[in-house]
């Protein structure tokens, strides 16, 4: 039978900036088992004056927490037992919540998608409605809300040792899709014993590219209900959600990246249903659509999605 565990965010239960296949876990779990994440979200620089409701915890992981390359704050790692390399994390995504009444945005220089255009700094704190699930923009809109995890991912292959949080790859990561909300299952492929799951960076409302550098950081808590797929190999996370397929991929070159969720996504609709590899691709052509994930955290990310409905006789 399974199991919900609540695992809060602390000191003892957060890591800052880095995934590394080295760090302990700081809960083991069985495949199918539920796990509520609370997660946090700005650096001392990204915090507001006054006013807002902070997570009491915050200060303590700025305090005891060794800062990583990153800026992202990332609850875990989960020990999944009997994950093995070459198998595959299947995360139901259950219930994203804010846990805080404000949120942050920044342009930074040489950062973004068009630094040379904004080349000064710039930090909003913005205003969370969570009763109405609106954010409050400084020049007057009331902007609605869809909650999500930016950061969801597994430990990286131990040969590449600790690794910034802020490129997406194959162990996931900063995958930054708006499309992972609840209803939308998330398959993650495995790189070492235990998987070790970990997630974070949580994003109030962002849009496909997230092209100033953020989206609304917020703090959230949200909870995962965690399968095993045995035998799954993948090259690259993949999503389900209600109503599509999603492939995804994360490449330097944007092209590139479009190729490879495109070739995956191929691959996908030959697994699911009797086309051949010539029906697939022009199938891809007429019913998918191509959308740029990010185009911010050094790796640019593309994700296809296919319509279900599309597969069906």
């Amino acid at each position: 039978m399974s199991r919900h565990h609540d695992l809060k965010s602390s000191p003892k239960t957060v890591h800052w900036g880095t995934f590394d296949a080295r760090l302990p876990p700081v809960l083991e779990i069985e495949p199918g088992d539920m796990v509520t994440f609370h997660c946090l979200s700005g650096e001392p620089e990204d915090l507001p004056e006054g006013g807002f409701d902070i997570p009491a915890e915050l200060a303590e992981v700025h305090r005891h927490v060794t800062r990583g390359p990153g800026p992202h704050f990332m609850t875990g790692p989960v020990w999944v037992e009997g994950a093995e390399p070459g198998d595959a994390l299947e995360v139901h995504i259950r219930s994203v919540e804010l846990r805080s009444d404000w949120g942050w945005n920044v342009i930074l220089p040489k950062h973004g998608t068009l630094p040379e255009d904004f080349p000064e700094a710039r930090r909003l704190h913005i205003r969370l409605d969570r009763s109405r699930m609106v954010a409050h923009l400084p020049w007057g809109l009331e902007l609605p809300l869809q909650p999500f995890f930016g950061v969801i991912g597994v430990a990286p292959p131990p040969a590449w040792g600790a690794i910034t949080s802020v490129v997406p790859r194959a162990h996931g990561g900063n995958l930054d899709n708006k499309e992972l909300v609840p209803g939308t299952t998330l398959y993650l492929p495995v790189w070492t014993k235990g998987a070790l799951l970990s997630v974070g960076d949580g994003h109030a409302v962002q849009g496909d590219g997230e092209v100033c550098l953020t989206a609304i950081e917020t703090a959230i808590s949200g909870t995962l209900q965690v399968g095993l797929r045995k035998g799954m190999a993948l090259r690259f996370p993949r999503a389900e959600t209600p109503t599509h397929h999603v492939t995804m991929a994360a490449e330097p070159d944007l092209e590139d990246a479009a190729r490879e969720a495109l070739r995956d996504m191929i691959a996908l609709i030959q697994k699911l249903s009797p086309l051949s590899k010539e029906d697939a691709y022009t199938l891809c052509s007429l019913a998918a659509d191509l959308r740029i994930t990010q185009l911010v955290d050094v790796h640019k990310g593309v994700h296809v999605m296919l319509p279900k409905s599309a597969l069906k006789s």
